[in-house]
């Protein structure tokens, strides 16, 4: 059993380095591939937390074109941001990295390093 969780998408380079980093530091993490496995709204809250965000938004990639396809802003409501990253999981930012009550974004791979003992 593991205790970290990785929130991957193989093909991006980040997310990948972000796993290979961990790998190499003898963490074998679950992977979510979450274009395939996406998480719900309650999951993204509680990520929302777990990064420490401000608020949903940060963490959106708004340049996709699915942020104009679902009429996000950056004045968009907490739900409504959460529902479009539900509806257009490519959205959501990665990778995310948790590891207990914490996690953070592998933007740099480097940043996974934080959860380590």
């Amino acid at each position: 059993m593991t205790d970290y969780t990785i929130f991957h998408n193989p093909r991006c380079s980040k997310s990948r380095q972000t796993l290979a980093l961990l790998e190499e530091n003898g963490i074998q993490p679950t992977i979510v591939k979450y274009l395939d496995d996406t998480p719900d709204a309650a999951t993204l809250k509680t990520l929302i937390k777990k990064l420490d965000l401000a608020n949903a938004h940060d963490l959106v990639r708004n340049k996709e074109a699915d942020y104009k396809t679902a009429g996000l802003s950056a004045d968009s409501s907490e739900d409504a941001v959460i529902a479009a990253m539900v509806q257009y999981p490519k959205l959501i930012e990665r990778p995310i990295v948790v590891r207990g009550d914490k996690a953070v974004l592998g933007r740099p791979p480097e940043n996974a390093l934080n959860l380590l003992d």
